[in-house]
């Protein structure tokens, strides 16, 4: 009576784990024949559960039923590190003990690997285990998780797939079928995926992120803009939402916009240095692009400065540097259409001073060249020439110069010269050795250009 009444005192939060303890023991071994000992500890607290167990071990390191009982409380108490080793020996023992469940066991040593990250002993117990039931939600989930982990993406959508047919309401399910999808390039069936994620979760920035990036791939940039708009000025996704937002813009021309998204993430806290490099580089094209080329210098300048081998930067910066003090060959190179056919025609000015120059034809080949087909005439000659202008300070080939003789040719021109702010080829070279065809590349184009400065 007394004993019942100590009983009475031990606090209830105990018993429980005690109970559970008990219920979870006599689930993991089928049909055993308890020792008189272990039955009396089932029915105290948990200090003397865990001395009867360890007392139990030193007499028989692998007692199965000592093991289980530590496995278990150290399970539902959540120190996992134990009860992984735990299972793990009693895995081994599960082979000649048929009193033990295999199958339970199996499922805990797994979900402690989990907890634990030692992912590749959880994905072979999980396997194990779904060769005896692969309907089981934990396992098909669990096996997708870890296949995602190690970037194996199409075995990963196919465990969450199932996983997502056994419960249709886990987020986390949703969340990496739709990431996984996202990796194969599915970008439709990614974003359906991740929208149900949403559903469940409408305040999680990295699926409203994904979902963005989906929406991007798919060229829904109004929806994808919506998407960024929200994460802008979040830390972890803000730079990457405005490297998004600006890109969008600027396919679209709203330079100014552009620059505006690309400025903003710049002020995102704790920024590290790629991301940076990033911004910067992509703002200073963005300036470049709108024709803001001294606004551009400072970017590049500041990329070089931490960085000398970043993309093209340095490039950029030699060329667009001369651009920003040369405004003759920065109209040459990117001057609207007006302003290049007029700085043409007083090129072939300088190059043939004295003459009656008449421009017969103009001809543009998109924004790569402008050929000029002009009459030259001076007191003692005459002759129609094509003059190209090739809007490129990289080199030229010898197809585009190819492509020169032929029409000269068919219009029976007298000659032909090309002009570019790059250089042109060794084939592009050999081939003009024997033709009516001059080259003049960067340096020449240059002096040009400043003898018309000079003529002003």
């Amino acid at each position: 009576m007394l004993l019942l009444e100590s009983y009475v005192l031990i606090p209830i939060a105990v018993s429980v784990i005690a109970i559970i303890i008990v219920v979870l023991v006599i689930k993991g071994r089928k049909n055993s024949k308890s020792n008189s000992k272990l039955e009396k500890a089932r029915a105290t607290d948990r200090n003397a559960l865990i001395k009867e167990a360890n007392r139990r071990l030193t007499q028989n390191p692998k007692d199965p039923a000592a093991l289980l009982y530590l496995a278990e409380l150290h399970y539902q108490e959540k120190n996992y590190e134990k009860s992984f080793k735990l299972f793990d020996i009693l895995l081994e023992l599960c082979a000649t003990d048929p009193d033990l469940d295999e199958f339970d066991i199996t499922i805990k040593h797994a979900m402690s690997a989990v907890h634990i990250k030692q992912y590749k002993a959880a994905y072979k117990s999980f396997m194990l285990a779904r060769a005896t039931n692969s309907e089981l939600f934990i396992i098909n989930y669990h096996l997708g998780f870890i296949e995602y982990l190690r970037k194996n993406y199409e075995k990963a959508a196919a465990f969450l797939s199932q996983a997502r047919n056994q419960k249709s309401d886990d987020i986390l399910t949703f969340k990496y079928l739709g990431l996984s999808l996202y990796k194969m390039n599915r970008f439709n069936d990614a974003a359906d995926a991740i929208r149900k994620a949403l559903e469940l979760d409408p305040d999680n920035k990295e699926l409203t992120f994904a979902l963005g990036e989906c929406l991007y791939n798919l060229g829904q940039t109004d929806a994808a803009l919506k998407m960024f708009a929200s994460l802008r000025a979040d830390i972890r996704y803000g730079a990457h939402a405005c490297i998004y937002s600006g890109t969008i813009s600027s396919k679209f021309r709203n330079y100014d916009q552009a620059a505006m998204y690309f400025e903003l993430g710049l002020k995102t806290p704790g920024l590290k240095r790629e991301m940076i490099l990033e911004l910067k580089y992509r703002l200073a094209n963005t300036y470049i692009k709108a024709d803001k080329i001294s606004s551009a210098i400072p970017q590049l300048e500041d990329i070089v400065a931490k960085d000398q081998n970043y993309k093209d930067a340095m490039s950029l910066l030699k060329r667009f540097g001369e651009l920003d003090t040369n405004l003759n060959l920065k109209i040459f190179l990117m001057g609207d259409s007006g302003r290049f056919i007029s700085m043409g025609r007083k090129l072939i000015s300088v190059q043939f001073p004295k003459t009656r120059i008449k421009v017969l034809d103009v001809s543009a080949q998109q924004s790569d060249y402008v050929d000029m087909t002009v009459d030259v005439s001076s007191s003692k000659w005459e002759d129609v020439i094509i003059f190209r202008f090739i809007r490129t300070s990289g080199q030229v080939g010898e197809l585009i110069v190819r492509d020169l003789y032929g029409k000269i040719k068919e219009t029976k021109a007298g000659r032909g010269i090309c002009l570019s702010a790059g250089s042109f080829s060794e084939g592009a070279k050999e081939f003009v050795e024997a033709r009516l065809i001059d080259l003049i590349e960067k340096k020449e184009l240059v002096k040009l250009l400043t003898e018309i400065e000079s003529s002003k």
